[in-house]
């Protein structure tokens, strides 16, 4: 393994790969989290990026894209595929294929919402939800079609160990707000497999009702680890469910369990935590006294200890080898809440000895920059070929960076999608990046206009 990186290896690396942003901490801990890794990542990245002539996404010189949807397309079913493409699990499918769960995190004001059979709609008021796209293992779509509607504002999410996806809805509307017939804020989950196990959805109430973001869960034990992306007072917080039925499997979640939200004593805001490698060796758990958010939201309850709240709380995700979950503060403003600013920190829990770590922290390197050429690290996930994929969901450019062995950052893709002028710019996030089962096909979406991309090419070279 290589040593970790000081903060001006960090930086003098992301200046040399033109990205405007420094990075502090040990990279090593989150590329190794998984036990496939190791250090097989490329060396110094994958190249320069090469303008594609058609104007949609640019990668390194030997790569190329395959669009499997696009918002606006007409599936078989005589409808159009929805609007904002957001978070999506990729699993694997007989014959070297792939299933992707997408989600659509659709407003009743979006351009154009998610419709499913009445069987699959939880909420007729609402406009978001899932579509499930069967892909071969030549990246081409077989299949296209609405697995879960009437769902609202479906963001992220998690796969569970028993292969089935977990959509979140990030809102706390109820029933009566925006016309909306039932409360929204739940998870639910879908089968990407059995389309049959999705009629009559039904909120896995239990977990919580609130901004959610995204799940990861401990295969051992079966907790379910949630983050809550809250942009306004107070801070998110950062929640573990304990199911009452641990081992899992289809429905397992819906036979209830306890919900608890972190609390770390002297520690009420992650934002001021600014140094990599700051631990704090006393995680503790409180008992969330109302889960559905009857009268109060979840993170402004009465606890009997004040929870630790983070700003925009969004990836999450669970480290096989070191048997720790990660997750990610996007960003902090202190005019928006938090105490002190930054462009995205990484957090390491580990359940087992109870500490939280801060292992990754962006911050630019001119402070008060209106426009980074990176920053506010959104979905997360482990290359097989080692390294972090990342993507931005921040201002100017949107792109997906990664990390080789060494702790280097470099681009890997670049948005070209202009939805501004000429003059003025502007290009949707990026969003849902995960990996086919043999490591050969990246898929990712772009938020808006939403597209949904495979991506292939010399993984394994070293340049």
């Amino acid at each position: 393994m290589s040593n970790p990186l000081s903060r001006r290896q960090f930086v003098g690396r992301a200046a040399a790969a033109g990205v405007a942003v420094s990075v502090a901490g040990s990279v090593d801990a989150l590329y190794t989290a998984q036990p496939a890794l190791g250090t097989s990542g490329p060396k110094i990245g994958y190249g320069p990026l090469i303008e594609d002539p058609d104007g949609m996404l640019d990668l390194p010189q030997g790569f190329s894209y395959k669009i499997l949807s696009r918002e606006g397309g007409v599936r078989p079913d005589g409808l159009k595929i929805p609007s904002r493409f957001d978070g999506m699990g990729v699993f694997p499918d007989r014959d070297g294929g792939s299933r992707l769960v997408r989600n659509h995190e659709c407003s009743p004001t979006s351009k154009i919402k998610v419709v499913a059979p009445a069987g699959r709609t939880y909420d007729p008021a609402a406009a978001g939800g899932t579509s499930t796209l069967v892909v071969d293992r030549h990246n081409a779509t077989t299949k296209e079609f609405v697995s879960l509607g009437g769902t609202a504002i479906n963001c992220s999410g998690g796969h569970t160990p028993w292969r089935t996806w977990l959509t979140c809805e990030e809102t706390e509307l109820k029933a009566g707000d925006s016309g909306y017939t039932k409360d929204h804020g739940f998870i639910f989950e879908v089968d990407p497999y059995d389309d049959r196990r999705n009629a009559d959805p039904e909120p896995l109430t239990a977990m919580g009702r609130f901004q959610h973001e995204a799940v990861a869960i401990d295969p051992r034990t079966g907790i379910v680890y949630e983050t809550e992306d809250a942009f306004v007072a107070p801070l998110g917080g950062f929640y573990r469910f304990l199911p009452n039925r641990p081992r899992g499997g289809w429905g397992a979640l819906r036979a209830g369990g306890e919900l608890q939200a972190m609390h770390i004593p002297g520690l009420p805001d992650l934002s001021v935590v600014q140094e990599a490698g700051t631990e704090f060796h006393d995680v503790q758990w409180v008992k969330v006294p109302d889960p559905l958010a009857t009268s109060e939201s979840v993170r402004a309850q009465d606890y009997a200890k004040p929870i630790t709240g983070g700003y925009k709380l969004e990836g999450c995700w669970w480290g096989d080898l070191d048997r720790c979950v990660y997750f990610v503060s996007s960003f902090a403003r202190t005019e928006l809440g938090p105490k002190v600013d930054h462009d995205g920190q990484v957090w390491r829990l580990d359940p087992r000895q109870r500490t939280l770590r801060l292992e990754v922290i962006f911050t630019r390197p001119k402070p008060g920059s209106d426009d980074p050429e990176f920053d506010a690290p959104d979905n997360i996930t482990m290359s097989p070929y080692g390294g972090l994929m990342m993507c931005e969901d921040g201002l100017g450019e949107q792109h997906i960076l990664g990390t080789t062995e060494d702790g280097e950052v470099f681009k890997f893709a670049r948005n070209r999608v202009n939805l501004g002028t000429p003059e003025e710019p502007s290009y949707g996030e990026l969003s849902g990046v995960g990996f086919a089962a043999d490591g050969r096909t990246m898929f990712f979406n772009v938020y808006n206009p939403g597209i949904t991309y495979a991506i292939t090419g010399p993984w394994r070279r070293r340049r």
